[in-house]
């Protein structure tokens, strides 16, 4: 239905351009040309024409808009598009059913069943007469057997499929032998462009619980650790984008096999790209889940420019976990080198820092917190800061296992003159280059002693 009424819309404003065009054509250019005037009065023609086609291209686009937001948002499609953004921030089947019933049971006035076909088992079904009925019940697993393709289909009046959409009273999602059933008298009434949001989010859902169900039985029962570690790891990026103003490296060593470090860098555009180091409270199977949440969580964001916005989402996750005394700290940034700036919200992260080139050599600029830990408390305000970038700036994130690493004299080297001095010396160099001296130090520094956390490291260079 959206679609057409665009296409309508579109159609009608190039009539009525064209009509106008003509119009203005006939009653503004003269009627009578001079051969010496032809080619002033084709440009004449060609500027009228242009600009009745940005403005009608202006129109439509505005118009597309406001018809978009009015269909998906104000009509019966914003109880699926509300479904839709909830479902986004799902991880566990509890979340899931909860948004069944408070937006589409409570809200869209909808049955849902949601049901393992292969074992012919129900996972979910509505409190109402539809379906709890076994013969309605009967109907759709005979209807819409394990083997059914993965997709949607809609719904008829015999619990069927049916192809005429204005008869639908429901409609069908099937991923991997589960089918996901929503029954709704005013189905005819949902814009068909909604369904490929719902599959493609319904589908990514799914694949979320999965990961996490992988991660407490393998942790759990096999204890096989290292597998664990295997899946952790694909959370964080393989390797590094390539910027078209920025060089970007990392470098992450668990202490044990799991871990509650994370980082990731994720172009938003030709100049902007998002950059983000955290550290999750404490160790094991908690905090590896807690990483995998803050970082999914980033990935499934639209818009990555609004910092505040993504920090208040993982504060919701983490604590919707209901993991005790866990939290992230975090530092999130927005690096823009059109207009050389670095926009970021520090939460309670010790570390980052700005390396610059002066006069009299290299000098560190911090990047201070400005908002607390994430996932436990109650966070107030949220504060973004914004510094200033220059050609061949040196940009470090790290967590604090690199500057507590300690001595034989249990000297942190966060505080020793040896730290700032490498940094300084070293940031000239690439980012990988620098690594290489922070992680030479660390181990030099350390001796014999052990290491107490893990260690991640980003860094990024401003190059010309």
């Amino acid at each position: 239905m959206l679609k057409q009424r665009k296409r309508y819309f579109e159609i009608v404003n190039y009539i009525v351009s064209a009509i106008m065009f003509m119009l203005f054509s006939y009653f503004l250019l003269p009627r009578v040309i001079s051969p010496q005037n032809t080619g002033y009065f084709y440009l004449l023609e060609f500027a009228l024409l242009m600009f009745f086609l940005i403005c009608s291209s202006s129109i439509t686009k505005a118009a597309s808009a406001k018809m978009e937001n009015r269909v998906l948002k104000r009509e019966e499609t914003r109880y699926l598009q509300l479904f839709i953004d909830s479902l986004r921030f799902c991880y566990t089947l509890e979340d899931f059913y909860e948004i069944i019933e408070t937006i589409l049971e409570e809200k869209a006035d909808c049955s849902v069943l949601y049901m393992d076909s292969e074992k012919e088992y129900v996972l979910y079904n509505s409190p109402n007469r539809l379906t709890n009925d076994k013969e309605v019940l009967r109907k759709l697993m005979n209807n819409f057997p394990a083997t059914w393709p993965e997709g949607f289909d809609f719904v008829g009046d015999k619990l069927g499929i049916t192809s005429q959409y204005k008869k639908a009273r429901g409609f069908v999602i099937s991923h991997e032998k589960f089918h996901f059933f929503v029954l709704c008298r005013y189905t005819r009434l949902f814009d068909t462009g909604i369904y490929n949001q719902l599959v493609e989010e319904f589908y990514r859902f799914r694949k979320r619980t999965q990961t996490i169900a992988s991660l407490s039985e393998i942790a759990g029962l096999s204890k096989e650790w290292e597998q664990l570690a295997e899946t952790q790891r694909l959370f964080l990026p393989e390797v590094m984008p390539d910027t078209k103003r920025l060089k970007i490296a990392a470098y992450f060593r668990p202490l044990v096999n799991v871990s509650g470090d994370y980082y990731t860098a994720l172009p938003i555009d030709e100049h902007k790209t998002l950059l983000m180091l955290g550290d999750v409270s404490g160790k094991g199977l908690p905090a590896a889940l807690i990483m995998g949440l803050v970082m999914n969580t980033v990935k499934i964001i639209e818009d990555k420019e609004d910092l505040i916005g993504i920090v208040r989402a993982i504060d919701k996750a983490i604590k919707g976990m209901k993991l005790q005394d866990k939290y992230t700290v975090l530092f999130i940034s927005v690096v823009d080198t059109q207009k050389m700036t670095i926009r970021y919200v520090n939460a309670s992260m010790s570390d980052p820092l700005i390396v610059t080139r002066a006069p009299d050599g290299y000098t560190i600029k911090p990047l201070s917190s400005n908002c607390g830990v994430v996932g436990i408390i109650d966070i107030d305000d949220i504060r973004i800061d914004e510094q200033r970038l220059f050609r061949d700036d040196l940009i470090l994130f790290a967590s604090d296992g690199v500057s507590e690493v300690m001595n034989d004299e249990g000297i942190e080297l966060g505080d020793t003159d040896l730290y700032t001095d490498t940094i300084k010396n070293s940031a000239a160099k690439q980012p990988q280059e620098f690594i290489d001296d922070i992680v030479h130090l660390i181990f030099d520094y350390k001796g014999n002693n052990k290491l107490h956390d893990d260690i991640t490291m980003m860094v990024t260079k401003v190059v010309s």
